[in-house]
């Protein structure tokens, strides 16, 4: 059985974020729990379905939401189901996955028990890439939209690398600088880290 006080990432009164690195690309898959009710959502059902289904029924989870539908990201899709959580993603990204329950739309709130959290769409790594904002806490979950040391990659099928600049300057760079990022893949990083450095991404062109 997976040990949740190793998987515990970040916490405080009222929020457990747990974190498990999985498969062979390393993604990090999350999983924001209310402390209150025991409520709990996960972002993205990457892989080792045995391990996340652990999670999952460990700590209260009532659905998957997909940041993005790239094979990675997942893979643990049909065995989650199958085990009766639902799944969500956007409707740009809908058809790469195998299977899902609903659509998730743009600025909406997404109650997950006492918490909630934001939607926002930022179309460029893929064409439905979505971020999560946990309302009132200095936590953005960001998928493969951006990382330290700048954006997700744009040079796959559906991607955009204007797009995703757009994205981050219009809709991720607006939060205060104490924000933390939550990445799809690697460590965590702060909105205050990466802004300085957009200009340089613009200009490298990557």
């Amino acid at each position: 059985m997976v040990d949740l006080t190793q998987t515990l990432h970040w916490k405080d009164n009222d929020v457990e974020v747990h974190k498990v690195v999985v498969g062979p690309y390393e993604n990090n898959v999350f999983v924001i729990r209310c402390r209150d009710t025991g409520d709990a959502v996960m972002l993205d059902a990457a892989n080792e379905h045995e391990l996340l289904l652990e999670l999952c029924q460990g700590l209260g989870v009532q659905t998957v939401l997909e940041t993005h539908g790239h094979w990675d990201h997942i893979q643990a899709i049909p065995q989650v189901r199958d085990a009766g959580f639902a799944v969500g993603v956007t409707a740009a990204d809908a058809a790469m996955l195998p299977s899902y329950d609903y659509i998730l739309e743009d600025d909406k709130m997404i109650e997950v028990g006492k918490l909630r959290l934001h939607t926002v769409t930022t179309p460029g790594h893929t064409p439905g890439s979505i971020c999560f904002k946990l309302v009132d806490k200095p936590l953005l979950f960001t998928g493969d939209t951006l990382f330290p040391g700048g954006p997700g990659a744009t040079n796959s099928e559906g991607s955009s690398f204007p797009e995703i600049l757009a994205s981050i300057d219009d809709r991720l760079l607006t939060y205060g600088t104490e924000t933390m990022v939550l990445p799809g893949h690697g460590d965590d990083t702060t909105i205050g880290a990466e802004r300085p450095s957009f200009q340089s991404w613009v200009d490298r062109g990557w």
